[in-house]
């Protein structure tokens, strides 16, 4: 009689046991990685070409000393790193400027947010057959990107430069329809960015910033027939999302990259085309 009640007190403890257990584990599971002292946190950034993925090469090993394993992930378009961004494949962005941001957030609803200004590009427009802009022909095609926010940034850039003049007021929101003079009846092409440098054989003129620009070898200060006059408004910029921007590795991440070595790196590297934007 003892053994067997012996046997059920036994059992009782095990069951109560691994009640105690099981209550501890949705704890642990749902911890926010960031909150696991010690423990290194994986952030992924989405993307395009240099100088930005030169930029996140640099903070990489920076990053690995605050507890923070970079992960970067190059994509193949303008549309990718947004789309992947509010999905939430990726944690942050850096490949565009706030008012693209803009655009993308209204046309998809999304919550995208500026974190830290990086530089700013200096835009430029660029011949392979002109030395001037006097030099453009009557009727001369202009390759413009195609997306909202930079076809209005061109064309203040054209106006700028005396090539055009736009609705008064109308500003970074021009559209070819806000085209109130064209002398010289110039033909505008809309293309996408990753379309711009091809353009250099089909158009007169190409409007783009130094990333699509500097492949070909082309630098705004030495090779642009125009420049537009002032880009901080344009600056790239990291992009994280609102619920995610005040996160520890995000903050992290933004510190490093205005940091001392990214400054280096474009005033050693860059300094023709790109100015530090902090």
């Amino acid at each position: 009689m003892k053994a067997k009640l012996m046997l059920l007190m036994l059992a009782v403890m095990l069951v109560v046991s691994a009640c105690g257990k099981k209550e501890e584990t949705p704890a642990a599971e749902g911890a926010k990685p960031e909150a696991q002292a010690g423990q290194e946190v994986t952030l992924k950034v989405a993307t395009l070409i240099p100088p930005m993925t030169d930029v996140l090469d640099i903070v990489k090993p920076l990053l690995k000393e605050d507890g923070v394993n970079l992960e970067v992930v190059v994509l193949s378009d303008n549309v990718q790193p947004n789309t992947a961004l509010a999905n939430k494949e990726v944690d942050a962005n850096f490949f565009q400027h706030v008012p693209y941001m803009k655009q993308y957030n209204e046309a998809n609803n999304a919550t995208l947010v500026p974190v830290q200004p990086i530089y700013n590009a200096i835009y430029g427009g660029y011949s392979k057959t002109y030395k001037s802009i006097d030099e453009l022909p009557e009727g001369a095609t202009i390759a413009i990107a195609n997306d909202p926010s930079n076809i209005g940034r061109s064309l203040v850039m054209l106006e700028q430069n005396g090539l055009i003049k736009l609705k008064e007021g109308v500003g970074f929101n021009a559209t070819q329809a806000d085209i109130t003079e064209n002398k010289k009846n110039f033909k505008f092409k809309e293309v996408d960015l990753l379309m711009l440098a091809r353009m250099m054989d089909d158009a007169d003129l190409v409007a783009m910033t130094p990333a699509y620009a500097s492949p070909l070898g082309l630098t705004p200060k030495k090779d642009a027939l125009l420049t537009e006059k002032d880009d901080s408004h344009f600056a790239i910029t990291l992009v994280a999302r609102e619920d995610n921007k005040d996160s520890e590795a995000i903050q992290k991440l933004a510190k490093r990259m205005a940091g001392p070595e990214v400054k280096a790196f474009f005033e050693k590297n860059y300094a023709d085309i790109a100015i530090p934007a902090f």
